[in-house]
């Protein structure tokens, strides 16, 4: 296993057993299901992965547990997508960089889609900008890995079920980690 796989599960499996904001269950768990939900869907290793991983950014900055709550926009989709890539090809870190725009675009894209939200997406959403104008929507859908990045969104929705069982932290990485920096397994 190389270094960068040890640190994530280090950071995962050590830090990120918080509650992932208002919902019952923790970021580990949320991590899991968005990589599982993605799994199932026939994803491809980096997208799995990036599934995985999306809210690094999270647990990378020192602004504390839940710094949305203080008014403040953590930004964890770039820091996340820049610490990302310094280990990934763009295939894992631009869908992250993007999923939060992605949410920004469904809200005006998809009728409805903004009621769906958790009470933690609506606080954050307000953070980020709100929902995109018709203008931005469009520049936001034709950049490379926006369609990937609303997958990536749909699965980061959807994970927040505290009943759910998915394989662990070391299972994905083990299973899809070296796949997803293009090596092989």
């Amino acid at each position: 296993m190389t270094d960068i796989f040890a640190r994530l599960i280090d950071i995962y499996e050590g830090r990120a057993t918080r509650r992932y904001g208002l919902t019952d269950v923790h970021q580990l768990a949320h991590a899991l299901q968005s990589a599982d939900l993605a799994a199932e869907a026939g994803e491809s290793p980096a997208m799995i992965i990036a599934a995985l991983l999306h809210d690094i950014g999270h647990m990378v900055h020192d602004l504390g547990e839940d710094p949305a709550s203080a008014g403040i926009d953590d930004k964890h989709e770039d820091l996340g997508a820049d610490w990302l890539a310094r280990h990934f090809p763009p295939e894992v870190s631009e869908p992250v960089r993007l999923h939060v725009a992605a949410k920004r675009y469904l809200c005006t894209a998809e009728p409805g889609y903004a009621a769906l939200l958790s009470d933690d997406s609506v606080r954050s959403l307000a953070l980020q900008g709100g929902p995109m104008s018709a203008g931005e929507a469009e520049a936001f859908i034709a950049q490379p890995f926006a369609p990937a990045a609303v997958r990536l969104r749909r699965y980061d929705d959807a994970a927040k079920d505290p009943a759910r069982v998915t394989p662990s932290f070391g299972e994905f990485i083990a299973r899809y980690g070296e796949a997803a920096q293009g090596r092989c397994p």
